[in-house]
């Protein structure tokens, strides 16, 4: 006899999905980090190398060989990096796009609806809503900017104590969609263990980590993703313990 799921069933599968879709974004955004910041040093160290050639003593066999050793070093880490980080990123560097018309309203109340069944009325996060759009459309990948806002949900849930209120925004705004999620970080929400959480202990901590300038917290990167591959920005205001903060999404109405 066929045997069908039930809608409980896929809804636990389509969060599911969502809570992956995060953590790959996450892991392709750190390899990308890695990936940047180790050539920098690697690039300085070759360079040395040279200079150092042009130093020693070219008769100077246990020099030249430890030259030559600090030569191979260097080209095995960028063969590395080539092979094993960047190619592993490749899923997520180019993403793309089902691209349809679709109407905002709908995107942002799915959104909210998988964000409550996922997290928010576990946590007691009251979220309000404060937009004027109803027909308004979107040409773009209603699915993709739909993980997009869930992920901005969740994570204010995450990062807000529990019962706390969490304001979502959405206005048009010079032939963009905009939409801002405020909410007030609690460090020791993020770091409670007991609580009930959707990300994971990792992205937690890392989220409450100081970020250099125009960096995002790791778990955000579908966020930053999905806005660049629709031609939008996503910002993440400061996140200090205690003191208001914002994730800002802005993508553009029409294919650019």
């Amino acid at each position: 006899m066929l045997t069908f799921p039930s809608a409980a069933s896929a809804s636990d599968e389509r969060l599911a999905h969502l809570r992956a879709e995060v953590a790959l974004f996450m892991r392709d955004h750190v390899l990308s980090l890695v990936s940047h910041d180790l050539r920098s040093p690697l690039n300085a160290i070759h360079s040395w190398a040279y200079v150092l050639e042009r130093k020693l003593d070219a008769g100077d066999a246990s020099a030249q060989r430890a030259l030559a050793g600090i030569r191979s070093g260097v080209e095995q880490q960028v063969k590395l990096l080539e092979d094993a980080v960047d190619k592993t990123r490749a899923e997520t560097k180019s993403l793309p796009l089902a691209r349809e018309a679709f109407p905002i309203r709908a995107a942002l109340e799915r959104a909210l609806d998988d964000a409550r069944r996922a997290l928010l009325d576990a946590r007691g996060t009251t979220v309000h809503l404060e937009s004027a759009l109803d027909a308004e459309r979107c040409d773009g990948d209603g699915e993709r900017l739909a993980q997009a806002l869930w992920t901005m949900l969740v994570f204010a849930s995450e990062a807000s104590a529990p019962g706390s209120a969490v304001t979502l925004k959405a206005a048009l705004d010079a032939g963009f969609w905009r939409t801002e999620v405020a909410f007030t970080p609690s460090f020791a929400a993020l770091a409670d263990a007991d609580s009930p959480h959707a990300l994971e202990p990792f992205a937690r901590t890392q989220a409450m980590v100081p970020r250099e300038a125009g960096r995002i917290a790791w778990v955000l990167a579908l966020v930053q993703r999905v806005a660049s591959a629709h031609g939008g920005t996503f910002e993440q205001g400061a996140a200090n313990d205690g003191e208001p903060s914002t994730l800002v999404l802005r993508v553009p109405l029409s294919a650019q």
